[in-house]
């Protein structure tokens, strides 16, 4: 599959998984809260839904997700991250791809819910954002959800500074036939009123 260059690739090198999984770990056993991402998904989903992880990385939502008994895939460009999704969870799909090249995999197109967190959206490579939207939109069954979160300012961002905003995102959204349902300003559900973080849900019209 071709090179796209993704903004991810760029800062890590392709290298960063285990770094990634030790983060996390090292978070969970503090004590924090590493699972509303996973949470807030849930939340919108009838039981045994199927969700596309879009962006997996080291397949921390996905995982939790399959523990609250959905079944899902978890797509991402980054070997060194799929490792360690693999590694945890050797029994789930994990595929490795550009998202740019998503609706070429064979994936049935009937999942109830696809979710790009943790950045996904910015990092992606220029010029590919709007053909992964619709990408993505296009593996929804009628009526299933686009769930994003990401950064809008360098702040929220491993970035100088945000390469998407939420009137890009929207436009892409629209233009791939999905409708805005609701916005939040974290994976707990707060409202947005503005800021540096948000969390997009739209629905497949």
């Amino acid at each position: 599959m071709q090179d796209h260059g993704n903004r991810w690739a760029e800062l890590t090198g392709g290298q960063g998984g285990a770094r990634y999984a030790a983060r996390f770990a090292a978070l969970a056993d503090s004590g924090a809260d590493v699972h509303g991402e996973a949470r807030f998904c849930a939340s919108l989903l009838d039981p045994a839904a199927r969700v596309l992880d879009a962006g997996c990385g080291t397949g921390r939502v996905a995982v939790r997700l399959a523990e609250s008994g959905h079944t899902c895939v978890g797509v991402d460009a980054d070997p060194s991250m799929l490792v360690e999704a693999r590694r945890h969870a050797p029994q789930m799909t994990w595929l490795e791809a550009d998202l740019a090249e998503v609706a070429d995999l064979g994936l049935e197109p009937d999942f109830d819910m696809a979710v790009a967190a943790g950045n996904v959206v910015p990092l992606l490579a220029p010029g590919t954002e709007p053909g992964v939207v619709a990408a993505l939109a296009s593996l929804l069954r009628p009526g299933g959800l686009l769930v994003a979160g990401f950064g809008l300012d360098a702040d929220h961002l491993p970035l100088e500074q945000a390469p998407v905003s939420l009137a890009d995102y929207d436009t892409w959204c629209d233009r791939a036939g999905l409708a805005p349902v609701s916005r939040h300003a974290t994976w707990d559900g707060d409202a947005y009123t503005g800021g540096g973080y948000a969390v997009s849900v739209h629905r497949r019209s």
